[in-house]
């Protein structure tokens, strides 16, 4: 299981598939007494996830990201109405965060940063800065109704790192449901979503890893039609002058974020709990805790780089 999140569960009826989708480890479990239907089940949730990587893949020449890339700063490029519509949703993220998250992140020049032992210092705030100067939601223009998208600047790059893996397990959920899957989980690397109950009746329970000792579990929380996802800085990072600095850029600056060890994020929908979980990172624990209050049915449990755990108001935790 990925090691953020644990899932713990009866077997019985359930039927569980791994492997490696989308350059992540993606683990699909449904609820189905036929073992021949439920390797079909899972096969058609695996075929969405291949469509949605086909779509959104930077390494596939052929995607729609890398033809809108490719036209960078020169024409509007055509593309589905799913595609159109994705966008939406992740710029009005970028809204939400004044920029914390920003699909366009795949235009930073990444040599700046290697997070290893030669790195003793921060990099120069005003080279950092250059290093990000592409990076602006505001220059990925958006035409719905001819569906197109535009990157204003030659060189801008679009990523759906921080979303992809979210919206392909809710659309690999939702194949699985419209197919009469009544209880299962999809777990996208981390990114997971559930729905029914477990065959005890009872709802699925998931661990939340101790960022100290990812191997250890921090807490348990039960959901049921609900989705998980986590970010943290535990093992990517590196300290200077006794301050630890995660991996995670901060797309407005450049420079890299310090304060957070872990967030976890919990939503209805798995494309939700991707998005907001990095941004919060970014944003810091007042902030980012404050944002969240503000939304319905979303709830976050933050680790903060002294061990202190914050959530928001409507959090349970066993």
């Amino acid at each position: 299981m990925n090691k953020d999140l644990k899932l713990l569960q009866s077997n019985g009826n359930l039927r569980k598939r791994s492997l490696r989708l989308m350059g992540n480890r993606f683990e699909i479990t449904v609820h189905e007494p036929d073992e021949n239907r439920a390797a079909w089940l899972i096969e058609l949730a695996i075929a969405e996830i291949s469509r949605i990587e086909g779509l959104l893949s930077t390494f596939l020449p052929e995607s729609e990201t890398n033809r809108i890339n490719e036209m960078a700063g020169i024409t509007p490029v055509e593309v589905s109405g799913e595609m159109i519509a994705l966008i939406q949703r992740a710029q009005r993220i970028s809204e939400l965060t004044q920029g914390a998250f920003d699909l366009s992140y795949g235009s930073v020049d990444k040599r700046l940063w290697n997070f290893d032992l030669s790195m003793k210092s921060l990099p120069d705030a005003a080279i950092a800065r250059k290093a990000v100067r592409l990076i602006n939601f505001r220059n990925i223009e958006v035409d719905p109704l001819n569906r197109t998208v535009f990157l204003k600047e030659k060189g801008m790059r679009i990523g759906f790192g921080g979303i992809g893996k979210g919206y392909a397990a809710d659309r690999a959920k939702e194949v699985l449901v419209k197919e009469g899957v009544t209880s299962g989980i999809v777990n996208a690397s981390g990114d997971l979503t559930t729905w029914g109950k477990q065959e005890n009746g009872e709802p699925w329970t998931i661990g939340i890893a101790d960022p100290n000792a990812a191997s250890h579990l921090f807490s348990y929380i039960n959901i049921t039609d609900m989705s998980v996802a986590t970010s943290g800085n535990y093992e990517k990072f590196v300290e200077i002058n006794g301050k630890r600095y995660s991996h995670t850029i901060d797309p407005r600056t450049g420079m890299p974020v310090s304060g957070i060890k872990s967030v976890t994020i919990i939503s209805p929908f798995a494309e939700l709990s991707d998005v907001l979980a990095t941004p919060v990172m970014i944003m810091g624990t007042e902030i980012g805790l404050d944002m969240l209050n503000q939304m319905k049915q979303v709830a976050a449990l933050i680790i903060d780089d002294s061990n202190r755990l914050k959530t928001t108001r409507n959090i349970q935790l066993i």
